[in-house]
């Protein structure tokens, strides 16, 4: 058995069973976990040593008498309904008073909006004996909002362990580095801790100042959630700081924004886009002096990428300059592996797997066996494309003690990840195509569009997160680019582009589509010969007697109730086409866009009819098609999801867009539930089996020579060239 690149949770009274599990898993480094403490000499367990730093709470004492150093949020009130030409509004009803109060300094900050025409008012006053807002002259049957900072009182994160382990320690107060004070305070704590913990030699920042939004109401339950959202890095000073560095004012409604707070979806605008520099310079330059400091201990710094990761982003231009020697994250699909993977600028990358040894989360061996490799497997898709140094667990190592299935489950996939690392680790891999996926947010949120906790399911995210989890295991090179790069002129250096999400969103791009340069460079690049995919909504905003802006490059629309009267249906339907060639099951689109309709010229390859409708017309609706465009191609899919047959299509559909019908039986495997990854500097194939039963394949070298292979349930081969 081979040792180390993995992590495992230990605490002050498991230690004998630490080694235990040490020498099972060939584990090489230990760490804490929340709920437990490093043993003392903890060096003498593992050659690195890991434990969890807040850099913004954690002085509880220093916190609580400083309350003008406090995080703040900008929030928008609850909407009221004025019933006459004069109201007051509570700015923090339904909010939770445990997690906020209002900051009473920034009322100069404050804004209220007429949400019924959207303009703002300025007749307005904060009564400070009622801490209420008065209106005057309010509109009766209008709405009406506040904009106001409010002061955050407890640790988003701390809530929830909090309230869901019954505990009854001192509730974290977050301190925010723009106040000179807490930054100083900051690095006087950080030199004392790294005195005092001296065996430990990984320091896992957790992240480091500003919280993504997570926002309580007053009833204990979430009221905002948002991973990637910014309003809790918001404050007075730091939209001073904008000011100095951009010139003009940002107001709270530029990141309020109607309410929808510049979410993941909402395709992003210019003054919200200078915040996120101006935040990201700032969390650079700030976690520069910290990791500096760590270094000077002759530690390394971590950087787990969630909690307080808001303005470190992780693929944003400032990243590199933090000097962090590695990031960690917590996954739980091979998107969300490639999320870390593809991470640059650091010197390792770890990921912490599912399930966490935690008691909701193991409570049956067979189950939490099962639930274990089932996650390896679409994760191990993506390792093989570009693989983590190291992969990591956390929670209580004794709970998992108590499952003997399990532990051996874990160690046989140690062994693997091991095993992959030091084949291929370092390795170029074969791709058969270079893709490029289309969106507002381009390489700043390189494998998350689509994600709101990462990848967790929403009615409106599953079309499309099945699209990133194919991707992530393909052998594709893939990139995520902006409307700044086509318009830039980038698009030559791709195979294929890649456009898809619901109308109006930033990952279908909404308004970008009507910018005609933007069309013209797409066109172009498909009319020479480019491949163009849209799925779901793609190039979506109604104009100009269009919906799919680019209808003519796709060969299909969306009917939206407005051209019903014009007879427009193409409804030839040809179901043998090379996309479709491996697929013996009806194509799942997990529902997909309904009221689609083929333009003539394209080849409608799937479709749904509704015969409770009775008639031809409007009871039509396209799944798949294809069209020819000048020398390229294009596709649509209605949906998408993540399965087999599915990721085998899209890889045959990308192959046909770009013309390379011909690469398909290249470093190859006929079986749908079998992929081949090719490593040329090695001359080394990886042959998989993602299920549960025992296959048969033909697998294909490189030159397209054929033989014929078996494969055991979960299997991963390595065939040498």
């Amino acid at each position: 058995m081979s040792n180390g690149r993995v992590t495992i949770p230990t605490d002050k009274n498991f230690v004998e069973g630490t080694k235990k599990y040490i020498r099972l898993w060939g584990a090489d480094a230990v760490r804490d976990c929340d709920g437990t403490q490093l043993p003392e000499n903890a060096r003498a367990l593992a050659g690195k040593v890991y434990k969890t730093y807040f850099l913004a709470r954690g002085n509880n004492e220093w916190a609580y008498a400083h309350d003008e150093c406090l995080q703040n949020a900008a929030l928008m009130s609850d909407r009221v309904l004025a019933t006459a030409d004069r109201l007051s509004i509570d700015p923090l009803a339904h909010y939770s008073a445990e997690q906020l109060a209002l900051n009473e300094e920034s009322v100069s900050f404050w804004q209220v909006y007429d949400r019924t025409t959207g303009q703002e008012i300025i007749s307005w006053q904060f009564d400070t004996k009622t801490k209420r807002v008065e209106v005057e002259n309010t509109v009766p049957m209008h709405e009406y909002t506040v904009n106001f900072f409010a002061k955050i009182l407890w640790d988003a994160t701390q809530i929830y362990n909090y309230k869901t382990n019954g505990w009854t320690i001192t509730k974290d107060r977050d301190i925010d580095p723009v106040y000179p004070e807490a930054f100083a305070l900051m690095e006087r704590d950080l030199k004392a801790w790294l005195e005092e913990n001296k065996d430990v030699n990984v320091v896992r920042f957790t992240t480091f100042f500003y919280h993504f939004f997570n926002i309580y109401d007053d009833k204990d339950r979430v009221k905002y959630f948002d991973w990637f959202g910014y309003p809790m890095s918001a404050s007075p000073a730091m939209f001073r700081l904008f000011e100095q560095k951009f010139g003009y004012c940002i107001t709270l409604e530029d990141l309020v924004d109607e309410g929808y707070y510049n979410n993941h979806f909402r395709v992003p605008r210019k003054a919200f886009l200078d915040y996120m520099e101006l935040l990201e310079g700032f969390v650079a330059q700030c976690v520069r002096h910290f990791t500096d400091i760590v270094h000077s201990y002759k530690k390394e710094a971590m950087m787990f990428v969630g909690d307080n990761w808001i303005g470190a982003e992780i693929y944003g231009k400032h990243f590199a300059q933090m000097g962090l020697d590695a990031v960690v994250g917590s996954i739980n699909s091979g998107a969300t592996l490639r999320m870390v993977s593809d991470v640059t600028g650091v010197k390792y990358r770890e990921v912490r797997l599912l399930p966490y040894f935690f008691p909701d989360t193991l409570r049956a061996d067979a189950q939490c066996s099962k639930e274990l490799l089932d996650s390896w497997v679409i994760e191990r898709r993506a390792l093989l494309r570009r693989p983590v140094e190291r992969i990591g667990f956390g929670g209580y190592l004794s709970l998992a003690d108590k499952f003997p299935s399990f532990t051996r489950a874990v160690a046989e996939l140690c062994e693997e990840f091991r095993s992959i690392y030091e084949k291929i680790g370092g390795q170029q891999v074969y791709s058969q195509a270079r893709v490029a996926v289309l969106n507002a947010w381009g390489q700043k949120r390189t494998w998350m569009p689509y994600m709101v906790l990462q990848d967790a399911c929403y009615q409106h995210t599953t079309f499309y997160l099945g699209l990133l989890e194919s991707l992530a295991g393909m052998d594709i090179d893939v990139e995520f680019i902006s409307f700044d790069d086509v318009r830039k002129g980038n698009l030559a250096q791709y195979d294929v582009v890649i456009n898809g999400g619901d109308a109006d969103t930033a990952f279908s791009g909404g308004g970008a589509w009507l910018d005609a340069e933007v069309q013209e460079k797409v066109r172009s690049f498909v009319n020479e010969g480019g491949g163009f995919i849209g799925i779901g909504e793609p190039t979506a905003v109604l104009a100009n007697g269009r919906f799919f802006q680019l209808a003519d490059v796709l060969g299909v629309d969306e009917e939206k109730s407005l051209s019903m009267s014009r007879y427009k249906y193409n409804r030839d339907v040809c179901r043998e086409h090379f996309i479709l060639s491996d697929c013996e099951a009806a194509v799942d689109y997990n529902g997909g866009v309904q009221n689609v309709y083929a333009l003539e010229g394209a080849a409608v390859l799937d479709e749904r009819t509704e015969d409770r409708l009775g008639v031809d017309i409007g009871a039509f609706h396209v799944k798949l098609a294809v069209n020819t465009y000048g020398k390229g191609r294009a596709v649509y899919l209605a949906g998408f999801k993540h399965n087999a047959q599915n990721t085998r299509m899209l890889l045959r559909a990308l192959l046909w867009a770009a013309g390379k019908e011909n690469e398909l039986h290249k470093a190859f495997s006929q079986n749908p539930v079998t992929e081949c990854s090719y490593y040329p500097e090695c001359g080394l194939y990886a042959l998989v089996n993602n299920s549960a039963e025992r296959v048969e394949t033909v697998f294909c070298d490189i030159n397209g020579k054929k033989s014929c292979i078996s494969l055991q349930p979960y299997e991963l081969k390595w065939i040498q060239a």
